[in-house]
């Protein structure tokens, strides 16, 4: 399985929210927001690293920048529709389906932008995610191994059913993908999208934590994202996401 972080949105827009908020605001402020935040981030959203900023000439503009997120991070957790404002953009490639169902439990935090590899659309073989390796085997692939060979058809009271993954389906159903997919176990890996606020996300990290009960591979999925976001910007860690109020 590997995660990767695409891209974080709305800084800018969380950091207007404080000035609104405070009736502070003017939209001298906000463009200066604006600018400062498109200056010292890169096009994903993630920090820029202080050497390039250097370079550029813009560590005032760092300092600022940092203080207002230091500021945005002390409001936030409580006053949570601010850090609604900061949207993260998600691929995960390879997580075990029964885990993908995990995740899917979590679709209204995401406001329903969840979009995962279909069983009913694409065609799955023996594969099984990277977890599930070392640890499981499908019959058919143990069978092989053992230089067993299974029938390519059999007729069981009169009804003829052609081998298929993981099992036989019945002759005249051999090309219906909403048949052959009954078959697929819950070890497959699939690929998801989804998108998720801050906010929203610091309800899933407490859910499916390495300290929660969730699936192993569910975990390691939630944990590599928390990674992730840190690395973007050292604000967003895990005492925010379990101190946010959600």
């Amino acid at each position: 399985m590997t995660v990767y972080l695409n891209e974080m949105t709305g800084i800018a827009d969380a950091i207007v929210s404080m000035f609104i908020s405070k009736r502070t605001w003017s939209r001298e402020m906000e463009n200066k927001i604006r600018h400062i935040t498109e200056c010292v981030l890169m096009k994903n959203g993630a920090l820029k690293d202080v050497d390039t900023i250097t370079v550029e000439g813009n560590l005032s503009m760092l300092d600022t920048f940092n203080e207002w997120m230091e500021t945005l991070i002390k409001w936030g957790w409580k006053h949570i529709t601010m850090l609604r404002f900061v949207d993260m953009s998600i691929t995960v490639e390879g997580l075990h389906r029964a885990g993908q169902d995990d995740w899917d439990a979590h679709a209204q935090r995401f406001n329903n932008r969840i979009i995962r590899s279909s069983t009913r659309l694409a065609n799955f073989g023996y594969e099984v995610s990277n977890w599930y390796s070392d640890k499981i085997m499908p019959t058919d692939t143990a069978l092989n191994h053992l230089g067993i060979n299974l029938p390519q058809s059999i007729k069981i009271d009169e009804v003829e059913y052609t081998k298929a993954v993981n099992g036989y389906v019945r002759e005249d159903c051999k090309s219906d993908a909403d048949v052959k997919r009954g078959l697929y176990m819950l070890s497959i890996p699939s690929n998801f999208l989804f998108k998720v606020n801050l906010t929203e996300w610091a309800h899933v990290y407490k859910e499916r934590n390495i300290n929660g009960s969730a699936n192993p591979e569910v975990k390691q999925c939630c944990e590599s994202i928390a990674d992730q976001m840190e690395a973007f910007h050292h604000q967003f860690n895990r005492e925010l996401f379990l101190k946010i109020k959600n």
